[in-house]
């Protein structure tokens, strides 16, 4: 028998992204049934799946063998008591089940004895011959060993190891795996969540649960009232998942309007250099006062000194969902008192920076449009933290990225942009160079268009004006409607 599945786990469970089962439903190819698809038809569109089989078991059996081991299994495996409970509950539900099926196979016995009462000894050859004959047939086919559905019995492996959360009212979904919180796992699964101290503090992470259980992990202080106990009010930073499926009311944000201003004091944790004249700039937050943003945008950088204090714009380069850790490109620029400090070696690991923010609209829109990503030098930052939120969103087709570089060191992360590709099947990576901005978005531009140039994908422009202006006008031009372009000039 064909076993349902929501789109999310099919997606999991045959190792592509869920926008690209989306596209397969839009294009008639995959059949819903109440926003669920069937085991059968994901195996004819998918039969490798079936050589993944105990692909989760091989999995779990390596990584004892590893000298991580310890933190891999943090981040793979729950906690004993997180996977006692969710064994626990899939135990009674395969009671249940069992139960029910006893209850039915004595049912239609019994039925089945009363029709030969009725028929007698002899029989008729009537009506009565042939709902016994029905009966008995169907019984034995219901009883007859089969081969077990193999997505089917990966799925019950899934629900082990990791818990399915569904939120209302958006209808997002997302995993927890590991040790994750239910913060923790819906930040990295890109989730605009309600937060704020991220330690149990402030009460501001405050979630219902509808269905399934939660367990706490970590000590918390906020004071929930009794009422909100009663209602299933929790915590989502000091809980997590005891069941394998949950379902949670919560606040998300609708976009930059709804996250707050915020003012904090970090500290250098790092200046790394990425290229002779690119440095990476690694701030880290308190951990009671983490900062909470979307990817893309910007934050003010401030820096007492002995002249008074200096300030400066800049992108976040790292994703949301690892928000103690800020990641900065910055690039060598004697015009820029705050380059030039940094570049003179005058910012230390230990040193502190304010920050203030976030700002911007540059974030990514919701949708099922492939994304082309444009990026000029350090321009890269806020489309780096775009492409990580994106691959934790995990609901685009595809992903294309192209990256000019105007100075020597201008691809200063070429590495990582390699990797992305030969990692995923459904991202791509096209680097160039050109001393002229302007010059090299026209090139782009055609690149897009030879290589794989479609309307109907949204696409993100980040870099100097002039580049962002010329390749936007060009995209117009080729009639890219101008609500599927999103810019940010630096």
């Amino acid at each position: 028998m064909s076993h349902q599945l929501s789109l999310w786990r099919a997606a999991q469970l045959v190792g592509v992204a869920r926008g690209v089962l989306q596209q397969q439903v839009r294009d008639g190819k995959l059949a819903l049934n109440e926003g669920l698809v069937s085991t059968a038809e994901l195996l004819a569109l998918y039969p490798q799946a079936r050589l993944e089989e105990h692909g989760l078991l091989e999995r779990v059996a390596r990584i004892r063998d590893e000298a991580f081991g310890r933190r891999v299994r943090e981040r793979l495996l729950p906690s004993q008591e997180v996977l006692a409970q969710r064994l626990f509950q899939q135990s009674q539900d395969l009671a249940d089940l069992q139960r029910h099926l006893q209850r039915y196979h004595s049912l239609v016995v019994a039925i089945q004895q009363r029709v030969r009462e009725l028929r007698g000894p002899s029989g008729d050859g009537g009506p009565l011959d042939e709902l016994d004959h029905l009966v008995t047939q169907g019984l034995a086919r219901v009883l007859a060993t089969e081969s077990a559905d193999v997505l089917e019995v990966m799925d019950g492996m899934l629900k082990v190891m990791s818990a399915q959360v569904t939120v209302r009212p958006s209808g997002h979904e997302f995993t927890v795996e590991g040790h994750d919180t239910l913060l923790q796992a819906g930040l990295r699964a890109g989730l605009m969540l309600n937060y704020g101290c991220g330690n149990g503090s402030c009460g501001m992470c405050k979630v219902r649960v509808i269905a399934g259980e939660v367990v706490r992990t970590q000590p918390f202080d906020y004071p929930l009232s009794e009422a909100e106990k009663r209602q299933g009010y929790t915590l989502a930073c000091a809980h997590t998942a005891a069941s394998s499926e949950l379902t949670l009311e919560l606040l998300e944000a609708g976009g930059p309007e709804d996250i707050p201003l915020q003012q904090i004091v970090c500290h250098v944790r790092a200046v790394g250099e990425l290229a002779p004249d690119t440095r990476l700039l690694h701030l880290q937050t308190p951990r009671t006062h983490r900062l909470r943003f979307l990817a893309g945008q910007s934050v003010t950088l401030g820096l007492a000194t002995a002249g008074g204090d200096v300030h400066s714009l800049r992108p976040v380069a790292s994703c949301p969902c690892d928000d103690r850790n800020l990641h900065f490109f910055i690039a060598r620029d004697d015009t820029d008192a705050f380059a030039s400090r940094l570049f003179a070696g005058q910012l230390k690991p230990g040193d502190t920076v304010t920050v203030w923010g976030p700002s911007g609209r540059f974030v990514l829109s919701e949708g099922p449009r492939p994304l082309v990503f444009a990026a000029c030098d350090t321009g890269f930052a806020p489309i780096k933290s775009l492409i990580e939120h994106a691959l934790a969103l995990d609901a685009a087709p595809s992903m294309s990225l192209f990256w000019l570089a105007t100075r020597s060191d201008g691809h200063f992360m070429a590495n990582q942009c390699r990797a992305w590709s030969e990692a995923l099947d459904s991202f791509e990576v096209a680097l160039s160079t050109h001393a002229i901005a302007a010059v090299g978005a026209h090139q782009i531009a055609r690149a897009m268009r030879a290589d794989l140039f479609d309307i109907e994908c949204d696409f993100y422009l980040a870099g100097p004006p002039d580049f962002v202006e010329a390749l936007a006008d060009d995209l117009r031009a080729a009639g890219v409607p101008s609500a599927q372009i999103f810019a940010e000039a630096l």
